[in-house]
């Protein structure tokens, strides 16, 4: 079917299409066999490689499960400060006010020009220098720091950009009816902007999620990707650990995408379904300024 941006392809095009299709599967497959090839040569695919996974629960016990508590708790609390604290930021960059909106301005920029491994060794040293943290717990805070200051300020940009997307009618319809500011953006701007704002709020999660092995990369943080370390040193499978470590996040970041997809499902099918307008008793929950008696005759006499 065509359309203003697609085009049908012809009989000549479907084939250059299938030509080039064949191709790539052809090329694809070459390499998935000269990759099996290397790692058969190398010992790698042997069974005893991989029945660690299958057959010693001790594999996972003692090194996988912990290393995934330990990813799943830095991911958490970073996800659980850095939402609200990306909103305010990026509300505050909306500001009308100066003294509001530009250190809000220089706050997000700066920590997101800043890589987040370099804000986690910072941190690292911080809390080793002045503060009486344990060296088992301080790594923790450091990754925890390191994410929160980085995914609150790209976040921070992703709830400005959302909430500047929508039309400004809407804006203006809340001044209408003697909305405040306050009011609008949390009654009528930011309940439109979620949906909007939520493809790229959950691609900044799955970063948050990944981005918990640059700690056992630089801190020795037990995370998932170091416990593969320890692991591949007792078991001697580098590629196996390797390739089960990547499944596991493959299949969290899964879970959180897909959770993602239903609520974004579910908010759009609210908002076709209920079909809400603002009636009297809104606008009285909503503590709109009414008209004084004065004002409303002089209103009249006018007209």
């Amino acid at each position: 079917m065509s359309s203003l941006l697609y085009d049908t392809p012809g009989p000549r095009a479907r084939r250059r299409n299938l030509v080039i299709s064949v191709v790539f599967l052809a090329l694809l497959a070459l390499l998935a066999w000269w990759v099996w090839g290397v790692l058969s040569d190398k010992g790698q695919l042997d069974g005893a490689k991989w029945s660690p996974f299958f057959t010693d629960s001790q594999a996972w016990t003692t090194y996988l499960l912990p290393g995934l508590g330990n990813t799943l708790k830095a991911a958490a609390l970073s996800m659980v400060i850095a939402l609200p604290l990306g909103a305010v930021l990026g509300i505050a960059r909306l500001s009308d006010h100066g003294w509001v909106r530009i250190p809000a301005g220089v706050v997000v920029e700066f920590f997101r020009a800043i890589p987040v491994l370099l804000m986690m060794v910072f941190a690292n040293q911080y809390y080793a220098d002045y503060t009486y943290l344990s060296s088992d717990s301080r790594p923790l805070y450091a990754v925890v720091t390191g994410l929160v200051l980085y995914n609150a300020s790209v976040l921070a940009e992703v709830v400005r950009a959302g909430i500047l997307a929508l039309p400004k009618g809407q804006t203006e319809a809340a001044q209408a009816i003697g909305l405040r500011k306050g009011q609008t953006m949390g009654s009528i701007l930011l309940p439109q902007a979620v949906t909007t704002m939520l493809p790229a709020i959950v691609s900044q999660l799955v970063v948050i999620v990944k981005d918990t092995a640059l700690g056992g990369a630089m801190m020795n943080f037990a995370e998932l990707l170091s416990a593969r370390k320890t692991l591949a040193a007792n078991y001697a499978n580098v590629i196996p650990s390797f390739v089960i470590v990547a499944v596991v996040f493959i299949l969290l970041n899964l879970l959180l995408t897909s959770f993602a997809s239903w609520l974004e499902a579910r908010l759009r099918r609210s908002k076709r379904s209920t079909g809400a307008v603002l009636g009297a008793g809104t606008v009285d929950q909503l503590d709109v300024p009414r008209e004084t008696p004065d004002r409303a005759s002089g209103l009249d006499k006018v007209t």
